[in-house]
Order: C-alpha cells, then structure tokens, then sequence
C-alpha cells in the first residue's frame, strides 16, 4: 500500500472512531437532564472568557496566514476574533444554557375513543455533522446548540479558522469535563485534510444529519455528495425592495444597515429593489450614503442616472451573492414586478419590503415563500440571535424539517408515547 492510500486508511479509521464515540455520546445526551447541559455550558462560557489571551493568539495565526493568502476584507472579517467578539461567543454559549429544554416537550396530546393516550414529544436527532468555513465563532454557537438540544456532535471547521477553533473548542471540552459529561458530546476533526469532509458525507451509520455553513462551492459539495440527510443553506441572494409608499428616512436607515452593517454575513442586502415612481425622490440619498461608506453600486439605466458614480449592472448582478461592498440596484414598476424579481433570481433566505402600506406589506409577506419575510426592518436580523434563539447553526433555506433560523428547537425531532390498558386492535 502506498503513502496516499495508508493516509486515506488512517483517516477513514479515525473518522469512524469519532462517529462511534458519538453515537455513544448521543445515547448519554439524550437521558442527560437539563440542569447537567446547563453547567456544562456555563463552565464553557467561563473558560471562553478566562481563555481570551489564548484565543486571539490563536486568531492572530489565522489571520496572518488569511492575509497571505490574500483572502477578501469581508473573509477576514469573519475570520477575526477582536476582545468584543471573544466577549460575545461567551455570553451567546450563557444565553443558550438559559433557553428552555426542549427535550422532552409535549408538542401535542390527544386521547382516542378506544383509550389510547397519544403524545407527540420532542426528542434530539442524535449525532450532527456541521461543517462550515471561515467563522471560527460557529464552533462555539454549533456545539452550545448541539449540547443543549441533547445531540452529540462532529465539527469540521475550515482551514483558514483552525487554530482559532481549537482553541474555542477546547473551552467547550473544558465545560463537558466541569460537568462531567463525556468529552465525545463535542468532538473536532483534528486536520485540515478536505478528504475529511469526504468521510462524513458518507458516515450514515454514524451521522444523523450534515449541517454545512460556507461559501456556495461547500454547500453545492454537501448537497450533491451528501449520502446524510442535509439542513440546506445554499446562498443568501437577500433583497430589500422599497415600495412606494415608503418612509424615506425609514428606508434610507434599513438599506445602510441592511448592506454596510456586515457584509459578509448571508443576511446582508444583496440587491435593492424600488418603485420607479419614487426613485428620483428616495433613492439619491440612499446611493450617497452606500458610495460614501465604501459600497459600489451596479444599477440598471435610471439608477445610473441619479448619480455618476453608479456603474451599469450585467445580468449576473441580479443572481449574485457578494458577501461584500457590493450593491444591486434595480428599479421596479410596482409590487408585482418586484416579487417576480425576487423569485426569479432569489434564494428564498431573506426579502423585505419597506412600506407604511399595511396591505400591500401583508401582500408581500404572504406572497413571497422565503424563509424569512420582514416588514421595515433590516435584512440582517436574519440571525437566530435576533430571534431570541441564543444562536443558530445557519439559516436553513430547504422546506423539510428545518426551515430559517436553526435553533435548539429545530435540531429536535420527535417521536410518539402512546399508553394503553390492555386494549388490542380489531
């Protein structure tokens, strides 16, 4: 056997053995109760925040080798791990110790005539295999969220992120130990090695569901490979449209915030859409402030009109998700148009319209099958967070199982109690 073939062997025999402890772990979750999950997950977010110093040593390493591989300004800010930031993963991993256990909820309860007693109950998924990118903060929101939800769980961070997730990762093993849960509740690949995603795709005795956050070319990968059910999130191509009876200082806050705020997260406005009726009187500003604040504009003909700086959008402007200081901008004839933009060129993630039009708001939202709808509000709140859900593992775009935010909630499935006494059937 050569040099390459032992190293596929050693990995698929490490790769199993992960999935084995995992699955053992899960089954250890899975009757854990909810005071145990908690503590663990409070010595975690203690030892994020005692663990700062290591931390951003470890990000530095990241960094400097990001910014020799002349990664994008938006990929390093996902990358970076400043003291707010650090102070943030902590009190994230907190608020998910305080969210309600949804192990063992009774999501509905019936009784039939013959006396069956029916209970439908919320019961973990098991083992998840999440793999994600550049973010090095998901491997802190992933494994408090699997942990609180009873799932054991596999993380495959990406390389750019390696050293900074160990070392989050760490203080997560830190907060099993103080616990005294099993170490394998939360388990890291330990390389870089992309053959490792490769296994985990095909781990069906051992992985329950593959949840992957990442640029386009990793998702499409897990979809089109995948042999493990799969949570999609393939792009987040988000709109915001502004009708015609628009507030004009409302949608000159949400379009700033909703592009500029951070552009490289999936909630980021990708393409602005606005009633032609009103682009002369509302939109000028809105172009002045995105091109003051480092945005470049690609508008159609009478965007390009309303100011100089506005370069001319191709048709692949209008399906591109730029994860950057990039903006869209298409005038629309009216609601209808522009709903027939977004489900032209969408990818059914996030949509807003900005109107003090009550009905035509309620069109919009009921219309439109995304997985988030907003009303005069900023694009990204898309975010689990901002939910109220402590975190979330992405924004799940598919239709089945999971849809938008993926919270505790949603990385549950259920199963059936049914009692009786005696009674057979006929």
């Amino acid at each position: 056997m050569d040099g390459a073939a032992d190293k596929n062997s050693e990995l698929a025999d490490l790769m199993t053995e992960m999935g084995q402890k995992a699955r053992a772990a899960a089954r250890f979750l899975a009757k854990t109760n909810t005071m145990t999950k908690n503590a663990a997950l409070i010595a975690a977010a203690e030892s994020v925040g005692n663990h700062g110093v290591a931390i951003k040593a470890a990000n530095a390493k990241d960094m400097a080798a990001a910014k020799e591989k002349n990664l994008s300004a938006a990929l390093l800010d996902r990358l970076e791990l400043t003291d707010n930031r650090i102070a943030g993963m902590a009190k994230v991993i907190v608020e998910i110790a305080s969210l309600a256990d949804p192990v063992g909820e009774v999501m509905n309860e019936w009784s039939r005539p013959n006396g069956l007693e029916i209970q439908r109950v919320r019961t973990p998924l098991g083992v998840l295999g999440i793999i994600y990118e550049s973010r090095p903060n998901v491997t802190a929101d992933a494994g408090a969220l699997a942990l609180k939800s009873g799932n054991a769980c596999i993380l495959r961070g990406g390389s750019e992120s390696f050293h900074s997730s160990r070392a989050i990762f760490t203080c997560l093993q830190e907060g099993l130990r103080a616990a005294r849960l099993p170490e394998a509740c939360i388990q890291m690949v330990p390389t870089t090695d992309r053959a490792a995603v490769g296994e985990m795709l095909t781990m069906t005795k051992y992985i329950d569901v593959i949840i992957p956050r990442g640029g386009q070319s990793l998702v499409e990968r897990v979809m089109r490979d995948s042999r493990v059910p799969t949570f999609q999130h393939l792009t987040g191509l988000c709109h915001t449209y502004i009708h015609s009876d628009a507030d004009p200082a409302k949608a000159r806050k949400i379009v700033m915030n909703a592009k500029m705020r951070r552009t490289g997260v999936c909630g980021a406005t990708e393409t602005l859409l606005i009633d032609e009726a009103v682009a002369a009187k509302i939109l000028p500003p809105i172009l002045n402030d995105l091109i003051k604040a480092g945005c470049e504009i690609r508008g159609d003909a009478v965007v390009q009109a309303l100011n100089a700086h506005v370069k001319a959008a191709t048709d692949a402007d209008w399906d591109t998700e730029y994860l950057d200081a990039i903006l869209a901008v298409k005038t629309v004839k009216d609601i209808e148009e522009a709903m027939a933009h977004i489900v032209a060129h969408g990818s059914e993630h996030t949509e807003c319209i900005v109107t003090e039009d009550e009905v035509a708001a309620e069109r919009f939202m009921a219309n439109l099958d995304s997985a988030i709808v907003m009303h005069n509000a900023s694009t990204q709140f898309a975010d689990g967070g901002e939910f109220g859900m402590g975190a979330e593992i992405g924004i799940a775009t598919g239709k089945l199982h999971a849809r938008g935010p993926v919270g505790v909630e949603q990385l549950t499935t259920f199963k059936y109690k049914v009692r009786g006494d005696g009674q057979i059937r006929p």
